[in-house]
């Protein structure tokens, strides 16, 4: 009996990715008919401040990629996890900032840290690419992936930002879409059955564009997974409308405090109250993290502007 019923589910899981397949055959908004609508929320717009790590990606000690400079005061996570105390904010810990080999020694002793200070751990973001061919490449960044749903388990942290990629050479950008959907579903069923939400952002490549983005997100079959919406990565004419189109379906939101337009070659100061605008026109509830990149030093600037965020959340 338990054997039919499984056959039975797998069918029809069969039957919905094959739906999908077909519907990457015809342009984008076929996936409106048979995805994701936007997220349900009861009750009024709620919206919770935090910090990424990545705003002080240049001081960080422990890095996958570039070393801080011999003269720059370094810290690690726990450094972090206080200075987000000392803001009065939740700490969004990027992946690329953990101690190698990351252990759950330190996931524990880091997790501890935070709960001892009161400091909500939001949620970590990871760099991944889900548009390579089937091969050991792919197969490596689903097993990162799924390895970071697991760390994320363990600190509690209810979020994942994850990338899509960009269209290979060798591949039109129906296939490559198609390569991404199927390495976020089978990467959402992992994250499902840990508690962790997945959430894809606009980050250039083949969601560089809204109706892009907003198709896969409609396409994948999970309610572990939703819109990392990045305020900053729109440089199209309208970054503000476009945002407005994808706050419905967003689990996470990372804030800039500069856009960028398709016509101008510099970056303007974003809008902060727009933005928080927008997100409560969508009834959004959920954490709201400033993710600073501008090129003032962040020691100074990253104060300023969460206030500045906390004000326009608040408003």
């Amino acid at each position: 009996m338990f054997n039919l019923v499984m056959q039975k589910l797998s069918t029809r899981r069969d039957f919905l990715r094959a739906s999908t397949v077909t519907a990457l055959g015809l342009s984008a908004g076929a996936f409106a008919a048979h995805g994701m609508e936007p997220i349900p929320r009861k009750g009024a717009p709620r919206m919770m401040l935090s910090l990424a790590a990545y705003s002080f990606r240049n001081f960080f000690k422990d890095t996958n990629g570039k070393k801080p400079a011999a003269d720059v005061k370094t810290i690690d996570l726990l450094d972090f996890v206080d200075f987000c105390g000392a803001q009065n904010c939740a700490a969004e810990v990027t992946s690329y900032y953990f101690p190698q080999p990351i252990t759950d020694e330190f996931l524990l002793k880091l997790k501890r840290h935070a709960f001892l200070r009161g400091i909500p751990i939001s949620g970590s973001a990871v760099g991944n690419t889900f548009t390579l061919k089937p091969g050991a490449a792919r197969d490596k960044q689903i097993a990162d992936t799924k390895k970071w749903i697991d760390h994320a388990a363990l600190l509690n942290a209810p979020h994942i930002r994850i990338f899509a990629g960009t269209q290979p050479k060798d591949a039109t950008k129906e296939e490559a879409t198609k390569l991404c959907i199927e390495a976020i579903e089978e990467c959402c069923d992992y994250a499902g059955q840990r508690g962790v939400v997945l959430g894809l952002e606009n980050h250039g490549g083949i969601v560089a564009d809204p109706a892009d983005l907003l198709a896969i997100v409609r396409a994948v079959k999970s309610p572990w997974f939703g819109i990392n919406l990045d305020t900053g990565n729109f440089n199209t004419d309208d970054p503000y409308a476009d945002l407005a189109k994808c706050a419905p379906y967003a689990v996470n939101v990372q804030v800039k405090v500069e856009i960028k337009r398709r016509s101008s070659k510099t970056a303007e100061p974003s809008d902060l109250k727009r933005v928080a605008k927008l997100l409560r026109d969508s009834n959004y509830q959920g954490y709201v993290a400033l993710e600073y990149e501008a090129a003032e030093d962040p020691w100074k600037a990253v104060p300023r502007h969460l206030e500045e965020l906390r004000a326009a959340l608040a408003s």
